[in-house]
């Protein structure tokens, strides 16, 4: 039961990073493969602000979270307007290299080292219950990561910005006809998923770990979550990142020799009988 709990935790995290990608990619069409730059940024302001600066933990995450949004709407608004249109060959190329100047930057200032964290004393430690030992921070994490998924599929399903975003990836000039500023709403779920993805980098530090590499490192996870839980669907998202968190985790704590692979072959599988992902437009329809 205690690696059925880690699973899950892990699952819960990667949910939190992967979701924004789940927004850019899913609900605006656009592959942003950058995203794990926008996550890695969110934890190196985190990192800084505990260390450097003696912020509360609570306080630094948000603001973590925040830096990410902000430098999403620098980037949209200057250069990821520019390729809406393009083809995804030609996205894929931009947001790689992004990609790859985010890491010579963190290289740059930070080096190639790991950066501690220092977690608050109220989220260390763990209670021992009836057959599993729970880790406080991982129980944090389950709760933020249910908050969030609640929170999110609420505001694309029920809230008038959900619904001028539906319209503005659907048919931008139908969308614009009906007075929707959609440059404003692209604005907007840009910021939205960078600062998700700052989120989950400020929350994924004591877990992942950080370090210049991280974007790459990670990168495949993200699409993997993405690509199972079908593209923009949150329900989906979250399902996904369960499921491979309970597959990653127990398949390295019982069979060690393959764990890393196991992750892979579960995508295969699902995308086998599951092509457009457990939850895509055409399994809703």
């Amino acid at each position: 039961m205690t690696i059925v709990f880690d699973g899950v935790a892990a699952g819960m995290l990667l949910f939190l990073i992967s979701i924004g990608l789940s927004v850019t990619l899913g609900l605006m069409n656009f592959v942003n493969l950058a995203h794990g730059a926008f996550a890695m940024l969110g934890g190196y302001v985190c990192v800084l602000l505990l260390g450097q600066a003696g912020w509360p933990f609570l306080l630094a995450v948000p603001t973590a979270a925040a830096a990410a949004a902000l430098a999403g709407v620098v980037l949209e608004r200057t250069l990821y307007r520019r390729l809406y249109a393009a083809s995804h060959l030609d996205q894929v190329l931009f947001s790689i290299g992004i990609v790859f100047m985010s890491i010579s930057a963190a290289h740059y200032f930070f080096g190639a080292r790991q950066q501690p964290i220092m977690l608050p004393d109220f989220l260390l430690g763990q209670f021992v219950l009836p057959g599993i030992d729970v880790g406080i921070y991982r129980l944090f994490l389950i709760v933020i990561g249910l908050g969030l998924a609640y929170g999110l599929h609420w505001m694309v399903r029920r809230t008038r910005f959900g619904a001028q975003l539906r319209a503005a990836v659907d048919n931008p000039r139908a969308a614009r006809g009906l007075g929707i500023d959609v440059d404003r709403v692209f604005t907007l779920a840009f910021a939205l998923g960078s600062g998700l993805a700052g989120l989950g980098g400020a929350l994924g530090v004591e877990m992942l770990g950080l370090d210049p590499g991280f974007p790459v490192k990670y990168m495949v996870y993200f699409l993997i979550v993405v690509a199972v839980g079908g593209s923009g669907n949150i329900h989906g998202s979250l399902i996904a990142s369960l499921m491979l968190g309970l597959f990653d985790v127990c398949g390295k704590y019982y069979l060690p020799q393959v764990g890393a692979f196991i992750i892979y072959a579960v995508m295969v599988v699902m995308l086998i009988f599951k092509p457009q992902g457990l939850f895509g437009r055409s399994a809703a329809k």
